[in-house]
């Protein structure tokens, strides 16, 4: 029974919010699919009879596959490293390896370009180069997959197996097989964000479907192309997406733990594990970081460097101002997916997944179909307002996603007791629920403010002329700007970005040692 039945608040709120959910993160994909199914079969003969177009679909799935193989190689012993092996100040550990995750991977792959060699080999402008990079950005991903499918697992399992059996062997037979589900979900998520990457294959030269869905619509603006070229992409996307969605299940709304863990079971590992856990920090961050210090120091000058004090203002007041709405919005779809029924749940979350998955070029593409028109909607485009468009379509998922999760452990009997005692729903949200979503909000602000401020696929196609974030002003500066002047810009955006991270670290570390 809705013990909100009546309640016209809460209809209105909810439904606004879903409302802004379709339009911002359903119709650009919806456009495009719309587009497709529309137009006259020759318009794509061209295309689907292109040899080119076999070799980019061959080459990009190459980098999705690569990049989920050693990223899960990555994030797997790590998962089982947090959720297993007691270490000391293990929520500052976490938040150190999952870090490498909100760093823009084009500031990654520009640290690789350089690294130190004179004259960069092939080796640097390669396939197997954009591998490793987003690898070392994406590993974070399997790694709390794992972990926290390994505390879900009744530790008492593997404690019994430990009577008869080494510590590995209890891994490989008992522990292994109960989390792969989860280590399989999040290898699929990772190939399709890998798939869906523009900025490292840009940098580094890889011609995949995102670079080509870019030069087909920014340089040739052959907009009719670019479509056709996102279809196939935007398919594969959405078809792996609700794969890994379907293997998720409630594990991505749920934080429930097993009573009976026990995180002492593999407590030799301890020196070995913190020695790989420092290892894979020191190359995904650390290395990257120091690369480019030491090339912002041939700057010749700071204000050479910074002369983009637009581009970083502008980058600041859109992601704050883009978060804040996305959190707006997500705070209601949250609340909404984790007071609806399960078939309901688990099918909302699947769409989110599937959302999240799309590549930012492909909602650029979108955005651009939907907005660039004659009329009162058409006038958006051109102005700011197309930038925050972009970051709501990309990140009102992922922050629904994390408020669901924090909504669920909120107990329905206390709204249940407001709504006895004759309350309204906004009241017994504002005074109840909010202040204990307060920790939740706040991630998913940071996590929402982060990806805005690094986004560069979606947002270099709609920026408007004469405008510029900061992602943009790097990717487009660095073919006729020193490296130095670069490193000095990259190392500002990494600041910004890890400034909440070392907060969250901090706050971590403080709660732990009470």
């Amino acid at each position: 029974m809705d013990i909100w039945r009546g309640q016209h608040s809460r209809t209105a709120v909810i439904g606004l919010a879903f409302v802004a959910f379709v339009v911002c993160c359903v119709l650009p994909a919806a456009y495009l699919l719309a587009t497709t199914l529309g137009a006259a079969r020759s318009a794509y003969a061209v295309v689907a009879l292109d040899s080119r177009q076999q070799g980019l679909l061959f080459t990009t799935a190459l980098l999705g596959l690569g990049t989920a193989a050693l990223a899960t190689a990555i994030g797997t012993p790590l998962g089982i490293v947090l959720a297993r092996v007691p270490l000391r100040r293990k929520g500052v550990v976490r938040v150190l390896a999952g870090a490498p995750v909100l760093l823009p991977p084009y500031i990654v792959a520009l640290a690789w370009v350089n690294l130190g060699w004179d004259r960069p080999s092939e080796w640097t402008y390669s396939l197997p180069a954009a591998i490793v990079i987003l690898s070392l950005v994406l590993y974070p991903l399997s790694m709390l997959a794992t972990e926290v499918a390994m505390r879900r697992i009744d530790g008492r399992l593997e404690e019994a197996g430990l009577i008869v059996a080494p510590p590995g062997r209890v891994l490989r037979r008992i522990t292994l097989p109960l989390v792969a589900p989860s280590v399989i979900a999040a290898a699929l998520v990772i190939f399709v964000l890998a798939v869906s990457e523009f900025g490292v294959p840009g940098l580094l030269r890889v011609r995949v479907y995102t670079t080509e869905v870019f030069t087909a619509f920014a340089a040739f603006y052959d907009f009719s192309r670019a479509i056709a070229l996102s279809v196939p992409l935007l398919v594969l996307c959405v078809a792996v997406a609700a794969v890994a969605a379907a293997l998720l299940g409630d594990r991505l709304v749920t934080t429930r733990r097993s009573l009976a863990l026990s995180p002492v079971v593999f407590h030799t590992w301890r020196r070995p594990a913190l020695a790989s856990v420092v290892l894979v920090v020191a190359i995904a961050v650390a290395l990257p970081m120091l690369i480019l210090v030491r090339e912002a120091l041939g700057a010749r000058s700071l204000a050479s460097a910074t002369g983009a004090v637009d581009a970083i203002v502008n980058s600041l007041l859109l992601s704050a101002v883009g978060a804040t709405v996305i959190v707006a919005v997500a705070v209601c779809l949250g609340y909404a997916q984790a007071r609806a029924s399960h078939g309901v749940r688990h099918a909302t979350q699947a769409l989110l997944v599937v959302l999240f998955a799309v590549p930012s070029t492909i909602i650029g593409v979108g955005l651009i179909g939907l907005w660039n028109r004659p009329g009162p909607f058409g006038g958006l485009y051109g102005t700011d307002a197309m930038l925050l468009l972009a970051y709501l379509a990309r990140f009102v998922p992922v922050a629904t996603l994390i408020l669901a999760a924090t909504t669920q452990t909120v107990s329905v009997s206390q709204e249940e007791a407001s709504a006895v005692s004759g309350v309204g729903w906004l009241r017994t949200v504002r005074g109840i629920v909010l202040p204990q979503l307060r920790v939740g909000v706040a991630a998913a602000w940071v996590v929402a403010f982060v990806l805005a401020f690094g986004e560069l696929g979606a947002s270099i196609l709609v920026a408007p002329p004469g405008e510029a974030t900061l992602p943009i002003r790097i990717y487009t500066i660095i073919a006729n700007t020193p490296s130095s002047n670069v490193a000095v810009l990259a190392l500002l955006q990494s600041a910004v970005i890890f400034g909440p991270v070392a907060a969250f670290g901090a706050v971590a570390s403080m709660r732990e040692s009470r």
